[in-house]
């Protein structure tokens, strides 16, 4: 036992030496945590989410009803408090400047993504307002001007109805035609339980811990025993009374040693840099976690085992390491794929490992069937096993 943990200890400190297993292994993962919810965890969240948004009112008559439409999108660029960003960033027509011209080149604008919407108040706005009250005419309606290939301007799209049903209420009430009283109530009632929405950052961090451990078995090991095979250092150990066993055993816990390494690391800058709130400290989450560990381990020997040379594992392990990483859901939710990529999510255990360490976290749903995000990571585990088991050669030929 006492040679296991020695070639552990030997195997995890060679990897802490090596500036291009540490950057990768280790810097990398806490790099990319860092960017994504540094650029992505705050959407959504009151006073970190603006928008540029252009509006011109091209009614200039007396009811008065375009200037609360108006006056409702300029409170809108208010900040709510100090030192909170505005919802939007309003540009409107200076004093004197032609509106015709504004509005052309605000659509090009919003047509080059330079603003999320263009929202126009049209002549006869508050004429069309009161006639419709007065049941002579169709309802009034606003002109909003948004690119449907923007993310950002399809959520504007959202906020002007928002702004609009609420306006709709005041335009009443000035006409003298809103009762509160006679308004209809909304109850609601919870059917089952109600949950908190989960903060990007908790959905984030286990998916990139998970990245960690895969990225982690599927280059480091491979390469480990493929660049020592190559270079003849496995030969050294096999004329010493090391077992090929005690290797595999002290080599595996040298993996593990890393993997605890990158937990810990991530877990420390995701709670304290970003807020994250998630507990690992739950048997069901820790057995996810050591069964990613063992799964990722068996893909860095079926790599070794697959190739000859360390330079075409590393280019197998590059090929593998793209689709199955991307087409997860580590970092985004996936859906509405091709059927040709669902296949691969569905053949992806670190789908299924995802899956379930984030429903063992509550950051996540399980779409996939619970007992299968322990079977088929398994049964990678057993694959791998099998192929290198009869596969993989130990020294140069």
């Amino acid at each position: 036992m006492r040679k296991v943990l020695r070639l552990a200890w030997v195997s995890f400190l060679t990897a802490l030496r090596e500036r291009e297993t540490l950057f990768w292994f280790v810097v990398f993962p806490v790099l990319l945590l860092a960017l994504l919810a540094g650029v992505f965890g705050q959407l959504g969240q009151e006073g970190k989410m603006n928008f540029a948004v252009a509006l011109v009112n091209l009614d200039h008559g007396a009811a008065g009803f375009a200037s609360v439409v108006e006056e409702a999108f300029v409170s809108l660029s208010i900040p709510p408090q100090p030192g909170k960003e505005p919802l939007l960033t309003l540009r409107q027509p200076t004093a004197g400047e032609d509106e015709e011209r504004f509005v052309a080149r605000e659509q090009e604008a919003v047509r080059l993504g330079e603003r999320a919407a263009l929202i126009v108040v049209p002549p006869g706005f508050s004429a069309a307002a009161l006639a419709a009250m007065a049941g002579s005419g169709s309802p009034a309606r606003l002109q909003v001007y948004f690119n449907d290939t923007s993310a950002a301007s399809s959520m504007v799209v959202d906020v002007v109805g928002r702004v609009t049903a609420r306006l709709n209420r005041e335009i009443l009430t000035l006409a003298g035609l809103y009762q509160p009283d006679a308004a209809a109530v909304i109850r609601t009632e919870w059917v089952g339980e109600a949950s908190a929405p989960v903060a990007y950052v908790d959905f984030l961090l286990p998916g990139i811990v998970l990245m960690a451990f895969f990225v982690g078995g599927l280059f480091s090991v491979s390469g480990t025993i493929l660049f020592s095979r190559d270079l003849k250092i496995l030969r050294r150990y096999w004329v010493t009374p090391l077992r090929v066993s005690q290797y595999l055993g002290g080599f595996a816990l040298g993996y593990l040693a890393m993997c605890v390494l990158q937990f810990t690391l991530l877990v420390v800058v995701g709670r304290v840099g970003f807020g994250a709130t998630v507990s690992f400290a739950q048997p069901l989450a820790v057995s996810y976690l050591v069964l990613a560990a063992v799964t990722f381990l068996g893909f860095g020997f079926l790599i070794a085992s697959l190739a000859k040379t360390g330079e075409s594992g590393m280019a197998i392990a590059n090929i593998v390491n793209m689709p199955i990483m991307f087409l997860s859901g580590l970092f985004f939710l996936v859906a509405n794929l091709p059927l040709f990529l669902r296949v691969i999510l569905y053949l992806n255990p670190l789908s299924y490992l995802a899956e379930g360490l984030r429903f063992s976290l509550g950051t996540g749903q399980v779409t996939l069937p619970l007992p299968l995000t322990f079977l088929v990571p398994l049964g990678w585990t057993g694959f791998s096993a099998f192929v290198a088991a009869r596969r993989l050669r130990w020294d140069v030929a």
